[in-house]
């Protein structure tokens, strides 16, 4: 084989490794696009409220065998206690009235100016009179105007029945709940958790949600019309390399 034909057989192999090494870049970026998209099958928004949204009744202690009374001191609960929550397991309503409003404004403002002058005879002590043309001349002029201003007003009305999850030692009660509406072909989630004071439950077995402490409320949707209110994995990734 000439001098040539092995010059031409390299750059046929380096060709090769090239064409090689950009295939298997291009079958790493189609997996992880099928990734991201097996990804984004479970379209249900994360959750931020307490763990978990519902729980079942604790279970009854063993009974003894029955004696033919009907008074049954496990189950029982006196004639004169009313039937709020208390016990893990149960339900509560949370009347939603929320709204919050809030302004903000803020200006600022400075200014500033200075001349200065001096002449070559002034700084020399020389009689250099003659001379008018050489001095020196300093003048700056700075000013500053600012303002901003920031409002947001919410509502959120509704209704939701909750679980209670836990009782603390002091009486109070964590509850936790979710309530799921689907609505053609999206779905909206409504989430609520927080401590309640059995002090405030109403008659009703219901509490206004001003009144629960560490409230967590959440109103979040899926669907093609969340889907199509997110930025796309392949703008994102893109998004955080640019750098304006």
């Amino acid at each position: 084989m000439t001098a040539l034909g092995m010059k031409r057989y390299g750059e046929m192999i380096v060709w090769q490794k090239k064409v090689l090494q950009w295939a298997a870049r291009l079958a790493v970026a189609w997996g992880a696009a099928l990734l991201a998209g097996c990804a984004a099958l479970d379209t249900t928004p994360p959750a931020i409220v307490h763990q978990p949204m519902t729980a079942r009744p604790l279970p009854i202690e063993a009974q003894p065998a029955p004696n033919g009374a009907i008074f049954r001191p496990q189950v029982a609960r006196p004639l004169f206690e009313d039937r709020k929550p208390r016990y893990i397991g149960d339900i509560l309503t949370i009347n939603l009235v929320e709204k919050t409003s809030a302004t903000k404004n803020s200006a600022a403002s400075a200014s500033r100016k200075s001349d200065n002058s001096a002449s070559i005879d002034s700084l020399t002590r020389l009689p250099l009179s003659g001379l008018t043309g050489l001095g020196l001349t300093a003048s700056s002029d700075m000013s500053l105007e600012g303002k901003g201003a920031a409002s947001a007003d919410n509502t959120f009305s509704g209704t939701i029945t909750v679980t209670v999850i836990d009782v603390f030692p002091n009486g109070n009660l964590l509850v936790s709940g979710e309530k799921q509406l689907a609505i053609n072909q999206g779905r909206e989630y409504i989430r609520f958790s927080g401590v309640v004071n059995p002090d405030t439950i109403s008659a009703q077995n219901t509490v206004a949600s001003t009144q629960v402490a560490d409230a967590r409320i959440e109103y979040v949707g899926s669907g093609y019309i969340d889907e199509a209110q997110r930025m796309g994995w392949l703008q994102r990734f893109f998004l955080n390399f640019l750098p304006f």
